[in-house]
């Protein structure tokens, strides 16, 4: 028999503009546990459920929680839950690293000094120019909500040159969900999407209080369609390595690594590396792009569009 859920009483919302803190972590538990079914824990199914996924009766007995306990804690009141409790339940839920780390930040946030709401981030002067001196590898910055915060020329020959938009139109997602030559230029868009919302809700559950954040998933919310599918999905995903297959407009596909390294003083920054296999055709693509510079998206764009 389903358990009847208790009422649930609205979270109160969240200072400062942010993102509603206890209503993440209910749907975030809500997503999970609507993923798994009985055979996936080795658990009976006892016939036709209402909704999808495991019963909270079930996922509180595979815990080793009570019923009522783990109903509170879905409703989004995570004070004075622990981490040993936190972990049965993610081993429970079968999550992932990611979604562990994520389901901890939301249930558990740690207590932040205060900052300025409008606290700029700032890239240190040596790793400019380090990036200056990376003169054949596409190389780039990454801050909170995926700003790109510093490039090197040849980030720009590939991606296109950042330094001709706003500031605040330098951010990934933006660029992938508002921009059609983004569309374009990964091959496998749909995946760069599902990845670029699960960044965004990893720095959300590190981050709820962040207003900026909540106004750009506000914003692309409501341009994006594909942008509210995947946000209401709560995937997550930590930035790590990966390879990613890329059509430019003047140099044709390209399947590049790209490797990423969380700065030491810094952990809102990262810094984001792409490279082809030695003598692979994509080396020579590089190669082209190199000798281009910054002038081969413009070059690029002008011999993608038809003539009048």
């Amino acid at each position: 028999m389903d358990e009847q859920p208790e009422p649930v009483q609205e979270p109160a919302p969240e200072s400062g503009g942010g993102l509603d803190r206890r209503a993440e972590l209910s749907e975030f538990l809500r997503t999970r546990r609507a993923r798994l079914k009985p055979e996936d824990v080795g658990l009976p199914d006892f016939g036709r459920r209402r909704v999808p996924g495991l019963r909270r009766e079930e996922l509180a007995q595979l815990a080793g929680v009570s019923v009522a306990y783990y109903t509170r804690l879905e409703q989004g009141n995570g004070n004075n839950v622990s981490a040993e409790v936190l972990d049965a339940i993610a081993r429970a839920l079968r999550l992932s690293d990611a979604e562990h780390a994520h389901l901890t930040h939301l249930a558990k946030p740690k207590q932040h000094k205060k900052k300025p709401v409008a606290r700029s981030q700032q890239v240190r002067p040596t790793l400019r120019h380090l990036l200056d001196s990376i003169d054949s590898v596409p190389a780039y910055i990454v801050g909170r909500r995926s700003d790109v915060l510093a490039w090197n020329r040849m980030a720009a020959a590939l991606f296109g040159d950042w330094a001709e938009l706003p500031p605040a139109e330098r951010n990934w997602a933006r660029l992938v969900f508002l921009r059609p030559d983004y569309r374009d230029l990964f091959v496998e868009w749909d995946q760069k999407a599902k990845d670029m919302v699960g960044y965004l809700r990893m720095d959300a559950g590190c981050h709820p209080d962040d207003p900026q954040l909540s106004a750009l998933v506000g914003e692309l919310s409501v341009k994006s369609e594909d942008f509210r599918r995947l946000w209401a999905a709560h995937d997550v995903k930590e930035k790590s390595y990966g390879v990613k297959r890329m059509r430019h407009p003047l140099v044709g596909e390209l399947t590049l690594s790209f490797e990423t390294f969380r700065l030491v003083d810094d952990a809102e920054q990262s810094l984001i590396t792409y490279h082809a296999e030695p003598g692979a055709p994509s080396a020579e693509a590089l190669r082209l792009l190199a000798s281009w510079g910054t002038d081969a998206t413009r070059s690029g764009a002008r011999a993608s569009t038809p003539s009048e």
